[in-house]
């Protein structure tokens, strides 16, 4: 689905979510993901449940240092139920389980590691050359058959000149937040970087999806140092081979340079 352009795109919403008490969330339009306007992108439901984790029994001094998210089954835009529990806690570690249900069924699932903050004398290790520049504004995004008035409308994207969704990877983009993930809520920098992460492959599409069935079935996020300010870049790469499955890696870095690594397995499949 594409905007029509006799009405323009829909007005975005204030929010990806609205809380509704109780564990209960409304998703607005803006969560709806490339592939249908009835399931989400995997960006905003991994935010959501990583907001959860990170309000769950908060212990000053540990942070949220790995996640690991399960996508069982698409996520329906609808309303969303997110539970959390504590799986092991220790001196310097806790181990954090959490779910989204719709209609009572899983939709996504995740564990996270939450560990103590590494000193202040902790070396800096190999640090790497910085990302592309962030460019200046851009048009709109598009992407070749996909649904273009949700997820992809609701961030603002820049590429290197002359690229975009639609150019093979691999590559890198800028992203950021146009509306907050909760709405009446400000951002942390941890939903801010899940909200980007699951967009890791499709900036570097390597795998013909249009021929074949390319899906990621998950999305680990490990940051090494907090993340700041609201923009993103995605530098990713995939590898993939025949009797196997696809990965996409990718790093992750802010305005200050590198802060984390994501990683996706992808499966690649016939239509």
């Amino acid at each position: 689905m594409t905007t029509d352009s006799t009405t323009g795109p829909p007005p975005l919403p204030d929010a990806f979510y609205r809380d509704l008490g109780g564990g209960r969330f409304e998703s607005s339009h803006a969560t709806a993901g490339p592939w249908s306007p009835k399931t989400q992108h995997g960006g905003p439901p991994s935010a959501l449940l990583g907001r959860a984790l990170q309000q769950h029994a908060p212990r000053p001094g540990l942070r949220i240092a790995r996640i690991t998210l399960e996508l069982p089954r698409p996520v329906p835009v609808a309303d969303l139920r997110v539970e959390v529990r504590t799986l092991h806690s220790g001196g310097r570690t806790e181990l954090l389980e959490g779910r989204i249900t719709a209609d009572g069924r899983p939709v996504l699932l995740a564990r996270a590691w939450r560990v103590v903050a590494s000193p202040a004398d902790t070396p800096r290790l190999r640090p790497e050359p910085g990302p592309p520049p962030l460019p200046g504004p851009q048009p709109p995004q598009v992407m070749a058959g996909a649904h273009l008035d949700g997820y992809i409308a609701a961030m603002e994207w820049r590429f290197e000149p002359g690229r975009g969704f639609d150019t093979a990877g691999p590559g890198a983009a800028w992203a950021r937040q146009r509306i907050p993930l909760v709405a009446g809520e400000p951002d942390t920098p941890l939903t801010r970087a899940l909200t980007v992460a699951d967009s890791n492959w499709a900036v570097a599409f390597e795998l013909d999806h249009h021929r074949q069935l390319v899906i990621n079935t998950d999305v680990t996020l490990a940051l090494h140092r907090e993340p700041v300010g609201d923009w993103f870049c995605m530098s990713a790469a995939t590898v993939a081979g025949p009797d196997g499955s696809g990965l996409a890696v990718g790093r992750l870095d802010d305005l200050d340079g590198d802060c984390g690594r994501i990683l996706q397995t992808l499966l690649v499949a016939d239509r």
